[in-house]
């Protein structure tokens, strides 16, 4: 599939998908546009990034509102933390991934050529521009279809609240008496539209863990999670 715009019939088949057949394709296919397109001719002058930026307050507040009513006994720092997993780029990623998005995805060849169509982050700023897109032409209606049909079966498969890995870690050393961990990011590399974060966590006392990942904050999960493994070993 080419990366130029497509046509309502190349679409078709990603409507479906959707669950939505779209009043106005130019605005699915501007859903679909990744800014490493920007400027290479004259049919592409804008990309998707305004829609993302939408797509993530809808996808917040339907989210929220599903969690209300499927855990109405639980606390705001639950209903927090499950919010917080269910919205993050990694779950987005999956998402888009699950409906195979990416082979829809207009970007530039360079990018293609780099894997953007695998790649986690670009995925997922395109699931949050097409929440936006299913927002902007069907309504609220057609945007809380979408995300019931891909998020409840998420919500449901985790019974308790998450507890992730930078939470456990803090809560390991405060057992301890120690400090809090520190998380620093000692290098970034890629384009900088989605660049690979390094960051390095410290325990007062104990040996400094690294972690890679695709935003600053997975990075930092990746630190947490490695350094967990160590400490845990080391107790059994």
């Amino acid at each position: 599939m080419s990366s130029g715009l497509k046509t309502e019939s190349h679409l078709k088949d990603l409507m479906v998908t959707l669950g939505h057949q779209f009043e106005d394709i130019e605005l699915l296919n501007l859903s679909l546009t990744h800014s490493s397109l920007i400027g290479e001719d004259k049919l592409h002058t804008v990309s998707n990034e305004r829609l993302e930026f939408v797509g993530d307050r809808v996808l917040g507040l339907i989210v929220a509102e599903l969690l209300l009513e499927r855990f109405p006994e639980e606390n705001e720092g639950d209903l927090s933390r499950r919010h917080a997993a269910l919205v993050r780029m990694e779950t987005l990623g999956h998402v888009a991934t699950s409906l195979n998005l990416g082979k829809f995805i207009h970007m530039s060849r360079g990018e293609e050529r780099m894997g953007g169509r695998k790649h986690p982050a670009l995925l997922a700023d395109t699931c949050e521009a097409i929440i936006a897109a299913l927002y902007i032409d069907g309504g609220l209606n057609a945007a809380t279809s979408f995300i019931k049909k891909n998020w409840l079966p998420l919500i449901e498969s985790t019974p308790l609240p998450p507890k992730d890995a930078k939470t456990t870690l803090q809560e390991w050393a405060q057992k301890l008496g120690l400090p809090v961990p520190i998380y620093r990011e000692i290098e970034r590399n890629g384009p900088a539209h989605e660049p690979v974060f390094t960051v390095v966590v410290e325990v007062m006392g104990h040996e400094q863990f690294t972690g890679c990942g695709l935003s600053k904050r997975a990075a930092e999960q990746q630190a947490a999670e490695n350094m967990l493994k160590t400490v845990t070993c080391a107790k059994n």
